[in-house]
């Protein structure tokens, strides 16, 4: 178990990585579309390329991030019927949730990706817009963010089971909404008789 949770670990630090780079592509992303606003208001001019640039690193900070939610533990759950049940109980919805549907679903995107983005980086796809850019860095990050969601699933199961044994604590211990809200109130009313 403890090569397993090596590997989980190090699948964690680099979604990590990644998470952190999306960060700055969303930022990158924002000064594009301000920058080609004020080009396109100002000159009167503008380049598709500015747009599928802004497509494209909006679509990567979402594809490339979907990993790093999971590996927060941020993804979306339905808390009004998972917070019903004991934490075992949610660890066993966890897991199978995974294995079920996570896991198989990913691997089933990388699969048919992986042709879809091959045949368009071999033919080097370009954008049918006039002045537009090469599409297969877009398809590439299809392919690289279900890659990323795979293997954090696998790091996220190696987790759910080691809990589980009681081989580690619970890195993402539940809590509900309304706790989170209530906490975060008593906090910043803590806060505020400072």
């Amino acid at each position: 178990m403890n090569a397993l949770l090596a590997l989980s670990r190090g699948i964690d630090r680099v979604n990590e990585l990644f998470g952190k780079v999306v960060m700055w592509a969303i930022l990158v992303a924002i000064l594009i579309s301000a920058a080609n606003a004020l080009v396109r208001k100002i000159f009167s001019t503008s380049s598709n390329a500015w747009l599928e640039a802004q497509w494209y690193l909006f679509g990567a900070s979402f594809l490339l991030a979907a990993a790093y939610t999971l590996k927060q533990n941020e993804h979306i759950r339905i808390d009004i019927v998972y917070g019903l049940f004991g934490r075992r109980v949610q660890h066993w919805i966890d897991l199978l949730g995974h294995l079920l549907f996570l896991l198989p679903f990913s691997v089933l995107m990388v699969y048919y990706l992986w042709p879809y983005t091959m045949k368009s980086v071999i033919s080097g796809e370009m954008s049918s817009n006039a002045g537009g850019l090469i599409i297969w860095p877009a398809k590439a990050l299809l392919l690289v963010g279900f890659i990323l969601l795979t293997i954090q699933a696998i790091s996220e199961i190696i987790k759910k089971i080691a809990v589980m044994r009681g081989d580690i604590e619970d890195p993402n211990p539940f809590q509900s909404s309304h706790d989170a809200a209530t906490t975060e109130a008593e906090l910043l009313m803590g806060e505020m008789k400072k």
